[in-house]
């Protein structure tokens, strides 16, 4: 080992680097398996009395999908007296409006309300639209569901039934599923992928740190909380993490209920799937550098571990994984000895097989999700989908900077619907 030169010091750093970010998400995996044990026994304790609730979709050219989810909310299984329905259609220029019109009409009953912007008032980002629709919301509670979502009936009601019993929540969130997944193999890994990424880190978290992140869906917020926070963040595209953030440092905490569940439709074709990912790294990394800046500051105690892992998973692991195949093809093209006494194919198949393990824990947790089908996707995953996060994760770290260097503001990031 006294011999070792530059490149086996790196080699070393990126394995050992890889390794403590995979038996994280191990113990993560397992921390939310516990977590899935103690949800067995919810129970749907209904309330005497439901408080009103206002409910914010921020649409953007959803003609495509903005119908069947209007309808689903409208159906929801909440005291009609007791919700509002807020759709702001942000700037939109397709059919958006037409069919809201209609759909309010055959809905008189229903406390429902159409805000239609224009490229002055709006179109200026999801958070700016979230602004504007909580501004003129009446509710003592805001529940936020995005413009392609189809919410089961009691969604919305388990998230309040649990808020309203715990004052030291500042917000709830539930579980999205994926509704197209059986359309294509890119859907069917994306599927695994949110089953896996929310056991893992929001219940993992959860049950491990009493940490869990606002997705972008599926969650309600005490209204008090919002106003005190002053809105989202409109420079923020990832404005869910942001908020969470923000929500912990005032000293309020976050849970997370799996039986709320939301199906939402997810990118069909590889092109569509990597400008929405690179919108979430993109935004991901704008929320790390603003916390990370004044990480000394203030609370921190609740968030310091999500900053850890942000920059672990953004910066630490990619870096690790590129460098790592760098000297491994350099090595194996014999322009660079790698001189560490280990077996590295013993080191690779165990990381290989921790990978499969821990994203199998995750999907037995799922009714006809544990299948062997979908461990063999997984397997597959490890060298396709997985790969493909890697150059997703570079594009949007120089998107970022870029967009900082040249001023962007933030925009609408229409995710394509079919």
């Amino acid at each position: 080992m006294e011999n070792l030169r530059l490149a086996d010091y790196l080699f070393l750093f990126s394995l050992v680097s890889i390794w403590v970010i995979l038996l994280i998400n191990i113990i993560l995996a397992i921390s939310g398996y516990v977590y899935y044990l103690k949800g067995l026994k919810f129970k749907d304790e209904k309330l005497q009395e439901y408080p009103f609730v206002s409910i914010l979709v921020p649409a953007h050219n959803e003609g495509i999908v903005i119908g069947k989810t209007v309808e689903s909310l409208l159906s929801l299984d909440y005291p009609m007296d007791k919700m509002e329905l807020i759709v702001i259609n942000d700037n939109s220029s397709d059919d958006s409006k037409d069919i809201l019109n209609d759909i309010k009409n055959r809905y008189r009953q229903y406390n429902f309300t159409i805000i239609n912007t224009d490229n002055i008032t709006g179109g200026k980002g999801k958070s700016n639209a979230l602004n504007i629709g909580y501004q003129v919301a009446k509710g003592e509670y805001i529940a936020i569901y995005d413009a392609d979502n189809t919410p089961e009936k009691t969604a919305l009601r388990y998230l309040i039934q649990t808020i309203v019993k715990d004052d030291s929540l500042g917000a709830v969130i539930g579980k999205f599923r994926t509704r197209n997944k059986h359309k294509n193999i890119l859907t069917k890994f994306i599927n695994i992928e949110t089953l896996s990424f929310q056991w893992i880190a929001q219940a993992g978290r959860r049950q491990l740190l009493g940490l869990c992140t606002i997705p972008g869906t599926n969650f309600v917020l005490r209204r008090t909380t919002i106003e005190s926070l002053g809105g989202w963040d409109t420079k923020a595209i990832a404005e869910d993490t942001e908020i969470s953030f923000r929500i912990y440092k005032m000293g309020q905490r976050i849970t997370y209920i799996p039986q709320s569940v939301t199906w939402e439709q997810e990118p069909e074709t590889v092109n569509v799937w990597i400008k929405q990912r690179t919108r979430w790294v993109k935004g991901n990394i704008y929320v790390l550098i603003k916390y990370i800046k004044n990480i000394f500051k203030g609370k921190q105690n609740r968030v310091l571990f999500d900053i850890l892992y942000f920059f672990s998973v953004y910066f630490l692991f990619l870096t690790s994984v590129v460098v790592s195949d760098i000297l491994f093809i350099l090595s194996i093209s014999n322009m660079v000895e790698i001189n560490i006494p280990f077996n590295f194919g013993i080191i690779w198949i165990l990381s290989y097989i921790l990978f499969v393990l821990q994203v199998s824990i995750t999907l037995s947790m799922e009714k006809g999700e544990g299948d062997l089908q979908n461990i063999f996707l997984v397997a597959l995953m490890y060298f396709t989908y997985s790969q493909l996060w890697l150059f997703v994760a570079i594009k949007g770290m120089f998107g970022y900077f870029s967009d900082a260097i040249n001023k962007r503001e933030a925009k609408w990031y229409k995710t394509e619907r079919f």
